[in-house]
């Protein structure tokens, strides 16, 4: 999951972001409205984490700029305006959900998780492969009925690959999805994460590896490899 923080005190934009990449997510911060904009020209996200009151555009314009271009990205708002009138006002704009300021962190990290599930075209929260049983919201893992303990990132690589189906990730495609945009794209963190991963589902392996193009989720077993 892709989330963009956008607030312009830096301080809660940092520990937000560190807080949710805790949680397996890819996080991109914004400290104001146009740098928002930037980001969202080029990058797709499930969710934007969006504060209100934001100098260079403000971040009302900014929703309704969200919602103009037909994104994808679901829109929470996060403000420290929190009358009534103003929680009608920021939904009435076009957002998806609305929490003030201050909030309860974990309560934030479940509300982004529920968006990411109502998103247009998003696949249910339960997904099911090879024995593999992944449940988005509450971010469990269990594999023919076994739970598995996995680290965020191992969590987030698998997440994406269940839900590319018979899709192949090339590991582009899964730094961009599970990391963010500071992430090292020369780096071979992809290849030791699957790696982990594959250690901990066991047999019969479920990831195979296509050569040179990148991996995918198989129910048979013919065919694959453990090799990373």
């Amino acid at each position: 999951m892709r989330v963009l923080v956008v607030e312009d005190s830096r301080r809660l934009a940092d520990v937000v972001a560190e807080g949710l990449r805790d949680q397996g997510m890819a996080v991109d911060v914004a400290y104001d409205g146009r740098e928002a904009e930037a980001k969202l020209d080029v990058n797709s996200y499930n969710v934007v984490v969006l504060d209100r009151d934001l100098p260079g555009i403000h971040g009302d314009t900014l929703c309704e700029t969200i919602v103009e271009t037909d994104s994808r990205a679901m829109v929470l708002m996060l403000t420290a305006a929190d009358a009534p009138d103003d929680r009608v006002a920021g939904l009435g704009i076009g957002a998806d959900d609305y929490l003030a300021k201050p909030f309860h962190f974990p309560e934030l990290v479940l509300r982004i998780r529920a968006l990411a599930n109502r998103q247009p075209g998003a696949r249910p929260r339960i997904i099911r492969s090879g024995g593999i049983e992944l449940d988005s919201l509450q971010h469990t893992v269990t594999r023919d009925g076994r739970r598995l303990e996995l680290s965020v990132k191992e969590f987030g690589v698998l997440e994406a690959l269940m839900r590319a189906g018979h899709s192949v990730l090339s590991a582009e495609d899964l730094l961009e999805e599970v990391w963010d945009e500071h992430a090292n794209p020369f780096t071979n963190t992809v290849l030791v994460t699957i790696s982990r991963l594959r250690r901990k589902l066991g047999d019969p392996p479920v990831i195979e590896t296509i050569p040179n193009v990148g991996y995918q989720i198989v129910d048979a077993v013919a065919g694959c490899t453990k090799d990373p």
